[in-house]
């Protein structure tokens, strides 16, 4: 529905509603402790938003909740104890916020309660040991966490009905307690801690398909009790003080079909020999590197160069459409490929579906049981649903489900679904009645769309008479929902604030500075604590930047300016009106300013995950993802574009760098530090991009473009080669210049040495290389030291679409609207070292960008 603005407390008088349903909308402020007088409520689904503030203790008292679902938001403070009365609750999902303090340990209380996700919070404390005396707990996962040094409760290992537990990277110390007597447990991550001693020798469940003990100080001998164990998929070790000898046992004893594989990460410990046959079967990959037992030079097998095959991500196949290659399905229509009959033609829905918790690290082996028990449930033939392509998120796995019309013989020509099948697939989702198997663990459906249109698409989540999101439980509900809905469109058009005069505020009747608050200087020195130094986040050429929370509990970052960054009033608030017509999701959004005394801030919306410089640093303890990167250069070009063709006058960015590309909790890019001081010349020619402006050269070394220092004059080129500087980061790691090496000259040497892959950061993981070379051809285009060689901005937003689009589990589709670029340039593969003299072709220049921008006031989405 895309809906903005915020929950009235009006929601609290609709006291037989049932389900509360704003799910992936840009719903912001805070959850209005009038939703916790909603006795008869059973689900409130709020995740996907931008809500912030803390939990209502109301919230507590709804005694039908059976399922909250706050995720991915910005929502800070405490968990409220009063939530351990809600003894109907069975799923929890909290994660993705930044929720801090102590867990209470008076949720054990909770009797039904089956999952509880808490991970990538601010989390502190300890682990409660209480939640071992939890009745029902089957997924506890708390990753991404700040606990004080705490110890894994010895009582967790009397957890009988878990299935998951999840404990990475939440600062645990002790050692790690016997989990053999848990007898179902499939899944266990207690990676990047600070763990020690030696490994438990009690056999782990038969049904346990992933262990993850690494980047921790865990010593001893690796366990030969980790051998036979029937549906292993990952056992990882790497990064420990184990010592000893490796038990060949672990793979040789396990029996592998062609679907299955088996890895195994011992890499960067102290082993020193392999027991038994050093023979490795088929699908099984053994990693030991970094340990002297890679001296033997007969294991090149185990200790050789590492795969860099991306097994995180895929894109299934057809299988029954190689004979239709000479036939082609009129548009908009596509083969079946599964069909009983060859060359089906028929218009499927497109189905975004995320397992929030799975209980496996390789997904081919449940792939056909997943098709096969979801099908049913739908009231689908097998042959209907098809898994199109997947790719694991972290501790998530999404998938990209394609849904078929029924084959009929008797039809003529293609087929699609009728309006009524597409609403009763819809209310089958909508209605949280899909059973799910242990092993996949809870889901959520991330979008739902009719691949071409043919009918109106159908939202997930909103089931029928169920108009904003809300299903009501009752006649009496649908009643007030008219009222409800022009309560909705009241709030969302009083949302937006206009600037008011205050004590030595200025104020001017011929600025339009609307959007935006005017805060008191009182209101943010309440807000950072009297810029208390530990609210300080940063610092740059205006001045420091603090980390500040509102009155309502609003989460900011305050630029407040030094002196001799200060500027004479009008030019202030003209650069307000300025920053207050920019509306992009890839941008980051000024929230209000101060203009008061000798005071002068601008307040920002609140990245929590810092500075892309600061994850491709090798402090970062969770490294980005090659599909990570991508998406976040893809994201930062859009950001950029938009500056370049849609803000009113243009602007050139001129400081475009790592540090000034940040990342808000979902790991979406945004841009910052865009101002004035860059201004385009206004075009003579509507539509068209201004030439040059000249300037004092300003920006980072490392990232200025050459011709625009040697000649101060600054194009929409300048913004280009600085973004191919940072996309040569996100592909090395590197900085742009340290100890006396310049990035750009760097990865040219190792092009020109065929040794393109040697300067790929090994912290990326593994990366598909073909689309790795792609990344790599397009930012050295970028990079070219002649204004004119380099693409336009609007053609690096092309070339990335198409990178992401043809890449396996491309999500372009279900994530956000975007306008497609039909005519893409295919990007070429890096060219032959003869031809360096201008090695990058150039790419046309008579792209327009206007159509590239997408999602100026975009809704939010599923990331």
């Amino acid at each position: 529905m895309n809906l903005s603005g915020s929950l009235s407390p009006e929601l609290g008088r609709l006291s037989h509603m049932t389900i509360l349903d704003f799910m992936w909308n840009n719903i912001s402020g805070s959850i209005p402790k009038e939703i916790g007088y909603i006795t008869s409520l059973e689900l409130l689904l709020l995740n996907g938003n931008n809500l912030t503030g803390s939990l209502p203790e109301e919230l507590g008292y709804l005694p039908n909740l059976n399922r909250m679902q706050i995720d991915e938001n910005r929502i800070s403070g405490s968990i409220p104890i009063s939530f351990s009365k809600l003894n109907k609750a069975k799923h929890f999902h909290m994660n993705n916020n930044s929720i801090s303090g102590q867990i209470p340990p008076e949720l054990s209380r909770l009797p039904r309660l089956v999952h509880l996700l808490l991970d990538n919070n601010n989390l502190s404390g300890h682990l409660p040991p209480e939640f071992s005396e939890m009745p029902s707990l089957t997924i506890l996962q708390l990753d991404n966490n700040h606990f004080d040094g705490t110890k894994i409760p010895a009582s967790y290992s009397n957890m009988s009905k878990l299935l998951k537990l999840s404990l990475r990277n939440c600062n645990l110390q002790g050692a790690i307690p016997d989990f053999s007597q848990i007898p179902n447990l499939y899944y266990l991550d207690l990676s990047s801690n600070q763990l020690n001693g030696s490994i438990p020798q009690g056999r782990f469940s038969e049904n346990i398909t992933t262990i993850y003990l690494s980047n921790n100080n865990i010593t001893g001998t690796v366990p030969a009790s980790f051998s036979g164990l029937p549906k292993i998929q990952r056992l990882s070790l790497s990064n420990n003080l184990l010592s000893g000898s490796i038990p060949s046992t672990i793979w040789q004893s396990r029996t592998l079909n062609k679907m299955e594989t088996l890895i195994v990460e011992l890499q960067n410990n102290k082993l020193s020999s392999i027991t038994g046959s050093t023979t490795l079967p088929l699908n099984v990959t053994v990693r030991l590197q970094g340990n002297p037992v890679c001296s033997n030079i007969s294991l090149v097998q185990f200790c050789g160069s590492e795969s860099k095959n991306n097994d995180n991500s895929q894109r299934l196949p057809n299988t029954n459409t190689s004979v239709c290659l000479p036939q082609t399905c009129p548009p908009p229509y596509e083969y079946s490929p599964t069909s009983p009959a060859p060359c089906f033609c028929a218009a499927p829905l497109l189905i975004g579906y995320r397992l929030k918790s799975p209980g496996f690290s390789d997904f081919h082996p449940y792939r056909d049981t997943f098709e096969k028990f979801l099908a049913p449930t739908l009231q689908l033939f097998n042959y209907q649903l098809h898994i199109d392509s997947f790719i694991c998120e972290g501790p998530r796995l999404r998938m990209y489900l394609k849904l078929f019309p029924v084959y009929d013989a008797n039809i003529k020509g293609p087929s699609s679904f009728n309006m009524s099948e597409i609403q009763r697939i819809t209310d089958t989702f909508a209605s949280w009645k899909i059973s799910n198997l242990d092993v996949f663990g809870p889901y959520e459906v991330l979008n739902f769309t009719h691949e071409y249109d043919n009918y109106p698409s159908p939202r997930f989540a909103l089931s029928k008479g169920a108009l904003v999101g809300i299903v009501l439980g009752t006649i009496a509900g649908a009643v007030t929902l008219s009222v409800l809905v022009s309560l909705l469109m009241l709030k969302v058009h009083t949302r937006n604030y206009t600037a008011v005069s205050r004590r030595h505020c200025s104020s001017n009747a011929s600025l339009k500075i609307d959007g935006v608050k005017a805060f008191t200087y009182g209101e943010l020195t309440m807000a950072t604590n009297n810029f208390n130094s530990s609210t300080q986040v940063g610092e740059g050429g205006y001045g420091k930047v603090y980390k500040g929370i509102l009155a309502d509990g609003t989460v900011v970052a305050i630029k407040r300016a030094q002196e001799g960054s200060l500027q004479g009033e009008k030019e202030f608030l003209t650069e307000i009106e300025l920053l207050s017509r920019l509306h992009h999701r890839n941008l980051v959004s000024l929230i209000g300013y101060c203009d008061e005394g000798f005071e002068q801030m601008l307040v920002y919306e609140f990245m929590s995950n810092g500075t892309l410089r600061d994850h491709l640093s090798a402090k970062c303890k969770e490294p980005l993802s090659f599909a990570m990167r991508l998406r976040i250069a893809l994201g930062s070009a859009k950001g950029i574009l938009y500056l370049h063709t849609e803000a009113d006058p243009p602007i050139f960015h001129r400081d475009i760098k790592a540090s000034n590309i940040l990342l808000d909790s979902k790991y979406t890019a945004k841009v910052a530090d865009f101002g004035l001081s860059r201004l385009a010349p206004v075009p003579d020619i509507e539509g068209t991009m201004p030439a040059h402006v000249s300037t004092v050269v300003k920006g980072t070394p490392g990232y200025l473009d050459p011709e625009y220092f040697l000649t101060r004059q600054l194009t929409d080129k300048s913004d280009v080669y600085s973004l191919g500087v940072v996309f040569l980061e996100l592909l090395t790691g590197m900085q742009p210049i340290s100890r006396g090496k310049n990035i750009v000259r760097e990865v040219t040497v190792a092009y020109k040495s065929g040794l393109i892959f040697s300067v790929v950061d090994e912290r990326m993981g593994s990366y598909p290389s073909d689309y790795v070379v792609k990344f790599f051809s397009l930012a050295m285009k970028c990079c070219q030291d002649e204004t004119d060689a380099r693409p336009s901005m609007a053609e690096v937003v092309r070339e990335l679409e198409s990178i992401w689009l043809s890449m396996p589990g491309s999500d372009i589709k279900m994530s956000y609207p975007m306008p497609m670029v039909t005519d893409a340039v295919k990007l070429d593969t890096l060219p032959s070292s003869s031809s360096m003299k201008n090695p990058f072709v150039s790419m046309s220049t008579d792209a327009s960008g206007s159509n590239l921008v997408s999602g100026v006031i975009p809704s939010i989405t599923p990331r």
